[in-house]
């Protein structure tokens, strides 16, 4: 053999060697991406100034069961959460096979709702409570004597092919955290919410969370997150306005759902338009704090991925909270494009 020859030689198999570890990279991408993607909503939290109250009055209310309680405080929980000192009560709730979690800021104390928030403003989160029968629900709630969200509760016109048929109803809890109660007809919703009618209050269906722009958050909780797309609808109405209780409402509502746990609705109002930003200034320990909870067998590679994603970190990393008495070992806080909470942890 040549020196020419010796040359193409060692020249091809370089070659050849570069193109697999451009492959291997790719498929390393890939496949940590895929396997950086989230199991499922676990809880959807939210800050309360009153625990005890606020147990009670979910227990009571609505018939969740308590099913845990912690104290926590330290430098871990400070670093996950973003609060500098806190010192927080935490007790998860479940009701059907899902589970809320309430956290009282014992210190520092966060600041109230404010008193004219309304459903298009971007801070604006809810979950949705299914029930057996709207009308009895109904009546449960104002024997309870809960403040309306809504004038009372709507049937989604027939016209609406996704949504026809769909009974709700906007309400608050003591803080001001505006709830649903939803119903479904025989036609929609999943299998689950049609084999139980010995319950009044069967379980959550999805928190609903109002974005700026539909499509630039489905690159975070679709591309990055993992979740699917499960159903779109354009609502509008004079029902819908009195569900939401904004005149004029117009709404594009896209459902995504996990691989198991609560689904996350989007609510874009296209009209009015005057919804406003999220407080830039905001604290876990502010009472219009919901946070939600994702599992995903891998919180660096998702925090990576999330990293990428236009999301901001509120922790300054994945944080080890082994010790702290959760549920989970590992987690994360970040900020999506319009500033709601969404916690990674890796059990």
């Amino acid at each position: 053999m040549n020196i020419n020859n010796k040359k193409s030689t060692a020249v091809g198999a370089h070659a050849q060697a570069l193109r697999l570890a451009l492959v291997c990279t790719l498929l390393t991408i890939i496949v940590g991406a895929a396997f950086a993607q989230v199991d499922a909503v676990a809880t959807i939290g939210m800050t309360v100034s009153d625990l005890d109250r606020a147990v009670k009055w979910y227990e009571e209310v609505l018939t969740f069961e308590k099913v845990s309680e912690v104290e926590l405080a330290g430098e871990a929980q400070e670093h996950l959460q973003g609060v500098f000192g806190l010192r927080m009560r935490v007790a998860r709730m479940k009701l059907g096979n899902e589970f809320i979690e309430l956290t009282e800021y014992l210190a520092p104390q966060g600041r109230p709702i404010p008193v004219d928030s309304r459903s298009n403003d971007l801070w604006f989160q809810h979950i949705a409570v299914i029930v057996s029968d709207m009308d009895q629900a109904y009546a449960r709630l104002r024997a309870h004597n809960v403040t309306h969200a809504s004038s009372g509760p709507q049937t989604l016109p027939n016209w609406n092919k996704n949504a026809g048929g769909i009974r709700a109803f906007y309400f608050k809890d003591p803080d001001g955290h505006v709830l649903e109660v939803l119903q479904f007809p025989p036609d929609k919703g999943t299998a689950k919410w049609h084999a139980t009618k010995d319950r009044l209050f069967l379980g959550i269906d999805h928190t609903a969370i109002v974005v700026k722009d539909t499509d630039a958050s489905l690159k975070f909780y679709r591309d990055v997150l993992g979740l699917q797309v499960a159903g779109e609808s354009e609502n509008y109405g004079v029902e819908q306005e009195h569900l939401n209780n904004v005149f004029g409402a117009r709404l594009r509502i896209t459902s995504l759902r996990p691989q198991a746990g609560p689904s996350i609705e989007f609510l874009q109002y296209l009209a009015p338009s005057d919804g406003r930003p999220y407080p830039s200034d905001s604290r876990a320990s502010d009472l219009w704090h919901w946070q939600t909870t994702v599992l995903t067998p891998n919180a660096e590679s998702m925090a990576a991925s999330a990293r990428t994603s236009g999301s901001a970190w509120v922790s300054p990393g994945v944080i080890d909270i082994s010790k702290d008495g959760l549920d989970f070992r590992k987690g994360i806080l970040l900020r999506d494009t319009d500033g709601h909470a969404v916690r990674i942890v890796e059990r």
